[in-house]
């Protein structure tokens, strides 16, 4: 059966773009078709300026939302990054075999360390040597497949190369994955910018749908969400983004084609109405179940403390091989 690795990072609450975009996909197909973790990358959130508290409570919401939307312990592993040592293990031999190049071309460090520069803040290192932890959380697995949205196929690449690399220098090591971008919806937009990524990260909340608004909160911002000028329904992601948004999300919650559903509609209002109240019906159950969830922690403890174990069971051997390949003398 083939090895399956995804995660989620711990820098905001989590949006209707991080369902539609990845869990959706983990919990209908990737569970049930795959050998499949799922990880909450916690260590990654440290690569900015940070409330520790904050991380701490977010990486616990969005273990317990990832559990809500249908994640089975039974059938796949949901985890926090940092409660297996093998990331931080393998991660400095990625940064060894990586070059200084590849980690400045990185489109996501380039924008992020811009940003850090325009508040007048410092760029951590870690902002720069992070792709190399995603490649160690990726490769400490044998992972064969990583479903990930647009924006992080860079990343998978990159595992990809060093793996490739790694196994030429040092002998076969790593499996070398693939990236699998979910079929609709890959990468939800702002509902206010729909040329912008709705990112868990923005604070811009009129054109973020997060998992535990209120329902009417949803609708209100779903209603509001901005279209153009023109009358009639059609998409085309290029020229009018705004509608295209809207139908992909349609889509996405309730299986559909985009396009198909654009013949179906003569009016921005109408299918502002379908997708508000799709959106509203999607998430029901989930915010339903994370309130159990959430008056049961000691389940959730459990869960991740037993997934931890195992992912330490399934990334030791992988990691023990890498160091041995690499040149590290064995400890007795």
């Amino acid at each position: 059966m083939k090895r399956v690795f995804s995660g989620i990072k711990p820098t905001g609450h989590l949006t209707l773009g991080n369902y539609l975009g990845a869990v959706q996909q983990w919990v209908e197909v990737d569970q049930h078709q795959a050998d499949a973790l799922f990880c909450v990358v916690d260590l990654h959130a440290l690569t900015v300026d940070h409330d520790p508290a904050r991380v701490r409570r977010l990486s616990r919401q969005a273990a317990t939302l990832l559990l809500a939307a249908g994640l089975d312990p039974k059938l796949c592993t949901v985890f926090v990054q940092s409660h297996v040592d093998e990331h931080a293990r393998l991660s400095y031999l990625m940064e060894c075999v990586a070059t200084d190049g590849e980690m400045r071309r990185m489109i996501q460090y380039k924008e992020k360390a811009a940003r850090e520069r325009e508040r007048g803040g410092s760029v951590r290192l870690s902002l720069l040597t992070y792709p190399a932890l995603m490649a160690a959380d990726i490769l400490a697995y044998g992972t064969d497949e990583v479903p990930v949205g647009e924006d992080q196929t860079q990343h998978v690449e990159l595992a990809r190369d060093l793996a490739v690399r790694f196994n030429q220098r040092y002998g076969h090591t790593f499996t070398v994955p693939k990236a699998t971008p979910p079929k609709v919806a890959a990468r939800v937009m702002n509902l206010q910018d729909p040329t912008s990524k709705m990112g868990k990260s923005d604070d811009s909340g009129p054109g973020i749908v997060y998992l535990l608004d209120e329902p009417e909160v949803m609708r209100k911002k779903v209603l509001r969400a901005v279209t153009d000028s023109h009358t009639d329904v059609v998409y085309d992601r290029e020229a009018r983004p705004g509608v295209a948004n809207l139908l992909d999300i349609l889509a996405a919650c309730g299986g559909g084609d985009p396009e198909a559903l654009s013949g179906t509609y003569t009016s921005y209002g109408a299918l502002k109405k379908d997708a508000a109240e799709a959106v509203v019906e999607l998430l029901r159950p989930l915010q339903e179940r994370h309130k159990a969830l959430c008056a049961d922690p000691g389940y959730v403890d459990e869960v991740l403390r037993a997934a931890a174990e195992q992912a330490r069971g399934m990334a030791r051997p992988y990691v023990d091989a890498a160091y041995r390949a690499i040149g590290l003398l064995p400890a007795v």
